[in-house]
């Protein structure tokens, strides 16, 4: 890596550190420093952690200190507190705070990804999968409220099936859940997917993304005072993942699963590479990281059907495109 990553499994408290990470927190107001709280750690994220592996954090002048929210509300909960200056996850959160009226709101500034980079994991091998399978089944599919339950309470509805979610477990310990035993369903990201596949514990059945479509799932969003204060590593951040996304896309997998490789530790490369041809064959990554208004609109169409939308919120509330637009046509010129 030509830039230090410094990845903390806990939000927001530097605990416990990776072995590729650099030890020691890292102080708040550092100008040489971006800290990121992810949603969780997944090769979902891929342009993210090429970004850094690639250097172009460091042309931008700054290094990242990533930490894992195990969950959006907790990401959220971390730019709220200062904790972190920018969250990466569901843009539902911004509309939450934005409907709870909280004072300077976080800004959706960037989206990376356009479907959910989940996959269905049963107990046993169906190569014929039917989403009807789940009539009368239960599921391990997410938070309540969070856009992975959401979207998959959207695919259920849309294929008249009636099945039980359950919202009792936290995201980042659904699949030690499952493993235990419980539901019969899980949904899981990669490399844990094929991970847990590769183990002989389960058996990926299909891909939520894929069925659900196009939706605004992951984004960057910081506070407004941050984007204010510090447009240009808001900008450099933007113009590094941009330029991640355009590589990952033109790189075989087999070189990107290589590059990848410290950034999960105990993952092999096999796996990594399964993992991200899975993610292009999903076509899972945007190349213009504006949010479109309609995708917006989508998104709170499906939060509505989920009972957990009290008032819809306008585009220009929660989300900034200048600075997205720009960059694309920077790196795409």
């Amino acid at each position: 890596m030509k830039n230090k990553l410094i990845y903390f499994i806990l939000a927001a408290v530097c605990t416990f550190t990776v072995p590729f990470a650099a030890a020691g927190c890292t102080k708040k107001g550092n100008d040489k420093v971006v800290r990121i709280n992810e949603v969780t750690h997944s090769v979902f994220y891929a342009p993210l952690y090429l970004a850094d592996a690639l250097g172009y954090f460091g042309d931008e002048g700054f290094e990242i200190e990533l930490t894992n929210g195990g969950g959006a509300d907790a990401t959220m909960a971390a730019v709220l507190s200062g904790g972190a200056d920018v969250g990466f996850c569901g843009p539902e959160q911004a509309i939450y705070v934005n409907i709870g009226g909280s004072k300077d709101q976080p800004v959706v500034f960037g989206q990376l990804t356009k479907r959910d980079g989940s996959f269905l994991v049963g107990r046993k091998e169906e190569p014929d999968f039917k989403w009807s399978n789940l009539e009368g089944k239960n599921v391990l599919a997410g938070r309540q409220g969070g856009v992975p339950a959401m979207t998959f309470e959207y695919i259920l509805h849309e294929n008249g099936i009636n099945a039980t979610l359950n919202y009792d477990v936290a995201f980042n310990m659904m699949t030690p859940a499952f493993e235990s035993g419980i539901s019969d369903y899980c949904t899981m990201f990669e490399p844990v997917a094929s991970e847990y596949q590769a183990a002989g514990k389960g058996y990926i059945v299909a891909s939520v993304g894929q069925e659900s479509g196009e939706i605004p799932y992951t984004c960057f969003m910081a506070k407004q005072s941050y984007i204010d204060a510090h447009t240009d590593k808001i900008e450099g951040l933007v113009r590094a993942i941009t330029k991640a996304v355009k590589y990952v896309n033109s790189a075989d997998s087999a070189t990107v699963a290589s590059m990848l490789a410290p950034y999960f530790a105990g993952t092999s490369e096999a796996s990594l590479k399964t993992s991200v041809e899975s993610y292009k064959k999903i076509d899972a990554w945007v190349t213009n990281m504006a949010m479109k208004e309609s995708a917006l609109t989508r998104l709170q169409d499906v939060m509505e059907l989920a009972g957990e939308l009290k008032r819809r919120v306008s585009f220009n509330d929660v989300v900034n495109t200048a600075i997205a637009d720009k960059i694309y046509k920077e790196v795409y010129a």
